[in-house]
């Protein structure tokens, strides 16, 4: 669906902002995809960013029907797996068994049916299975030495369930696999890493240093008079605009 270009323009605006922060400030991104769906609630690509920001924000009902209408004007079955999530995030893991065992998975690309994978047996751990959890993220994809960008995700996550299972040597040894394959830092596999080794991270601030600062930090009343000599000495013009700005 085509849009008038001054519309369109301003739908790409909240769009980018959407996909800017969706990662550091979900419930931003969130409002900027609510202006876009007011905007254009009949273009597949605004239905999708409205899906991942509400999807974002845990809000899984709004977020799974975003998402279908999506996939109802595009025909595509590239949200599949992110829909299952959300059925998980409903308190449906045995919906998100079902789709993961529907033919539309096998439409899916490789980097989809590992995600798809990965619901599942996230969907296997909801509902106390932790085997079958396990069996399920046993694959091709996780034998592999070949990194891919789904690899560091497969590998923790198959880590995470073997430690679930009490199998703590072999969690310990894919944890590591993970953080091999983790150049961006996707996970946070070396923090459990050092969990397992026992490796402990003290706060060099401790009480001791507050204590300290306490004591080189002037009294309030000390620094509300050492303001008012400042004040008599100089002429300061405390009417003048700040220097500042503000977020529109």
């Amino acid at each position: 669906m085509s849009l008038p270009k001054t519309l369109a323009e301003d739908v790409a605006r909240n769009l980018v902002m959407v996909a800017r922060l969706i990662d550091e400030d979900p419930e931003e991104a969130y409002a900027y995809s609510r202006i876009a769906l007011r905007l254009a609630s009949r273009v597949a690509a605004v239905r999708e960013a409205a899906g991942f920001a509400a999807y974002a924000t845990q809000k899984y009902a709004e977020a799974l029907a975003e998402f279908r209408a999506a996939r109802r004007m595009t025909g595509s079955v590239d949200l599949w797996p992110v829909m299952a999530d959300c059925e998980r995030g409903l308190g449906r893991p045995e919906r998100a068994m079902a789709m993961a065992g529907d033919p539309e998975v096998q439409k899916l690309d490789k980097a989809g049916q590992v995600e798809m994978r990965l619901v599942a047996a996230g969907a296997r751990r909801d509902m106390g299975q932790i085997d079958a959890a396990i069996v399920t993220l046993q694959s091709s994809e996780l034998a592999s030495n070949s990194v891919q960008p789904w690899t560091p995700r497969l590998r923790y996550a198959y880590a995470d369930a073997l430690l679930e299972a009490g199998r703590e040597d072999e969690a310990r040894e894919w944890f590591g696999k993970a953080l091999e394959a983790d150049k961006d830092g996707s996970t946070d596999a070396s923090d459990r890493l050092a969990e397992l080794d026992g490796v402990e991270f003290v706060d060099v601030l401790g009480d001791g240093d507050d204590d300290a600062a306490d004591e080189v930090a002037p009294r309030a009343e000390d620094r509300s008079d050492a303001r008012e000599d400042e004040d008599d000495e100089d002429d300061v013009d405390l009417d003048g605009p700040a220097d500042g700005s503000a977020k529109a």
